[in-house]
Formats: structure tokens, sequence, C-alpha cells
């Protein structure tokens, strides 16, 4: 039987939980490969520090000018199909009252007879772009672990909105699961990081057993892959750090990094002072 059941949230968040935009830009595509409800949004002002989280100013086609408010909000797939199902919940990281925001949406998923809650983020990390994606897959729930073979986080110290989520979904009853990609810290190719979202959607579907349509994101990762191959041929401390990282990628013992290994990189970030989307070389 599927640990997470036949109703999944599946959440991300624009900001600290976000390197590389890979996690929403993961969501992004679930929503673009259906048609969905609104199930609930949060009222901005209650949330959202608009010198951090700015409104912005747009324009119809006809000239007439409106502003775009930071939000969150959680949708639901629409019409009947075969289940398991994606539910979604995106958004800007709100700013304030954290606790009331998470039992906000969690209130929504009981309503929804939610079975499973999935969180996606993304790291800035010592990981080279030549290798694939590492994901490292956490939860707090026993069950969840032993049924998919994954791990308890070690980690200690400051967190994102994901983590009030999940602890909130965990209290309520339902089981919860994070999975987190690591980003290379050195790439400055601006927007998303579509190999990084790629991996996310594949580990999405191992855990959840729904395939998401991955659109032209295989092709975007190519190209991704491909013009920082570009700048590091024109720059030899670049493709002599590559190298650095190609090695210590190398000796593990899977293509894919360690949980342990994950861990100490959180711990090194956040004693740093430094989130998931921050990096200092």
């Amino acid at each position: 039987m599927q640990v997470l059941g036949s109703r999944i949230v599946v959440a991300a968040f624009d900001g600290w939980n976000d390197a590389g935009e890979a996690a929403s830009a993961a969501v992004e595509q679930i929503d673009d490969s259906g048609t969905y409800d609104l199930v609930r949004a949060v009222d901005p002002e209650l949330y959202f520090d608009y010198q951090w989280a700015r409104p912005t100013l747009e324009r119809s086609a006809e000239g007439t000018r409106s502003l775009r408010w930071p939000r969150a909000r959680m949708l639901r797939p629409a019409g009947e199909a075969e289940e398991p199902r994606l539910w979604l919940l995106m958004g800007t990281e709100p700013a304030r009252a954290w606790q009331a925001f998470s039992a906000e949406f969690i209130d929504a998923a009981l309503q929804e007879d939610i079975t499973g809650f999935v969180t996606l983020g993304a790291m800035l990390s010592d990981v080279p772009h030549t290798r694939p994606i590492s994901i490292f897959a956490s939860s707090e729930n026993a069950d969840v672990r032993d049924a998919l073979a994954i791990e308890r986080s070690t980690y200690e110290g400051p967190i994102g909105i994901l983590s009030a989520l999940e602890q909130a979904a965990e209290e309520a009853g339902i089981p919860s699961l994070s999975l987190w990609a690591n980003v290379p810290h050195y790439v400055q190719t601006g927007g998303s990081s579509p190999k990084a979202t790629l991996a996310l959607l594949d580990r999405l579907y191992e855990v959840t057993g729904v395939d998401v349509p991955r659109g032209q994101l295989a092709t975007e990762a190519a190209m991704w892959e491909a013009t920082i191959d570009a700048a590091a041929a024109e720059d030899e401390e670049m493709a002599a750090y590559i190298e650095q990282l190609e090695a210590k990628r190398d000796t593990w013992d899977s293509p894919d990094a360690s949980g342990e290994a994950i861990a100490q990189a959180f711990e090194r970030f956040f004693r740093n002072g430094e989130g998931p989307g921050d990096h200092k070389r």
C-alpha cells in the first residue's frame, strides 16, 4: 500500500528554500501539466513583508494597470482522474506568523482529505554540474522511512517554512517527507536550474507513484549543462574547481550523495549564517 496514500500535497516556496528556483519550478511544472482549482489562498497582509517580497506592477494588453501581490495558495486537481493524485501548495515563503500560516493550510489539507504531504526544496552545495543531481529524502515519520527506505534527518538549526509545514502535517496525522536537491553553487546562468527540477520530479515519482509530464525539461537541462561547460572551457580556475568536485563525487559509493554528506552540508551552511539559497566561496 502507498504509504502516502492517494491524495498527496506537494509543497514548494520561492525564496530561502529554493536555490536555483529548482523546487518552485518543479511545482509549476506539475501545475502546467494539468488543470487545477483553487482550494485556499492566504491574505497577503497577514503573512508577507512587502519590503522583502515586493508587490509588482503589471499592465494588461489594453494598458490597464494592476498590482500583483505576493501570494501562497493550495490547488486541487480538477475533475476525476486515476489515483494517486497531487494537490499543490505553492507561493512565496511568508515573513511572519508561520504557525498560523501552517495551520491555515493544514486545515485546508484536512478538509480535502489529504493523506500525504511532500515538501520540495533546493540548496546550493559543493557538487559538480556534470554529475547526477543528488536528492536527499528524509522523514520524521517511521512508517514513511520504513516503506521508502529513507533516512531521518539529524539536522539541528535554522529552518524554512517547509519544516514548519512538515511538522504541522505530522501533528495533524498526515504522513510527510521532504525532498531536497543539491544545486551547484558556482553556476551563474540565471533563472532556474532545470537539471535539479528534473531530478526532483524523478524522485517525486518514485515516492508518490505520480509520473508528471516533463515537457521540455530534459532539453533545458542539457542546454543548462552545456552552457556551464562552455563557461568552464574559458575559465581555467573554474574548470579546475569542477574537476575537484567531480573527483570528490566519484569517490561516493552511489550516484546519489549520502544523507550524511548532505546533512553535513546543511550544518556547514547554517553554521556560517547561510541558508540553502546562499553560498560563500
